[in-house]
């Protein structure tokens, strides 16, 4: 059975990999952001501009959920925790980079731009238990689906 760190483990450093999330708060649509981070700290950023939805709706710190599917699809996660505008600007230059720099003109002086900060409060995570080993047990009836399940799901604390 797969530990609670060993699935945070696993977690982080895959978000870290793919970076692309569903972002929701109550009263927008969730929308594919791409994850900023800023060293190994567990707080997320989004770059984003002002006159979005969601920066127009944040105005002060908000619940928010993240939804992840890992590329190769063996981690899905849902993430709750809190989200708001922090346009720190020492934050701002450690984050920036060619790919945010192609969606403001004006670069980090650009007056659109808008960094939001996601807090992670707790996580619950899916492992992909398929495996080779996994469809011959199930194939010869051997081990129980459900405990196998079981054991590939964890709600973690990302605090």
């Amino acid at each position: 059975m797969t530990d609670k760190q060993e699935f945070e483990a696993k977690f982080w450093k895959s978000i870290r990999a793919d970076m692309t999330v569903m972002v929701g708060i109550a009263g927008v649509d969730p929308r594919p952001m791409t994850a900023q981070f800023d060293g190994e700290r567990k707080t997320i950023y989004f770059f984003t501009a002002k006159d979005t939805e969601i920066a127009e709706k944040l105005t002060g710190a908000k619940k928010a959920t993240l939804v992840y599917a890992a590329k190769k699809h063996d981690l899905f996660a849902t993430i709750h925790g809190t989200i708001r505008i922090d346009n720190d600007r020492n934050t701002i230059d450690r984050l920036w980079n060619r790919f945010v720099a192609a969606w403001f003109e004006k670069g980090k002086d650009d007056p659109k731009l808008c960094l939001l900060r996601f807090d992670p409060a707790d996580a619950q995570i899916w492992l992909d238990a398929s495996s080779l080993v996994a469809g011959v047990k199930m194939f010869l009836g051997l081990g129980d689906p459900k405990q196998d399940y079981a054991d590939s799901v964890a709600k973690v604390s990302l605090k």
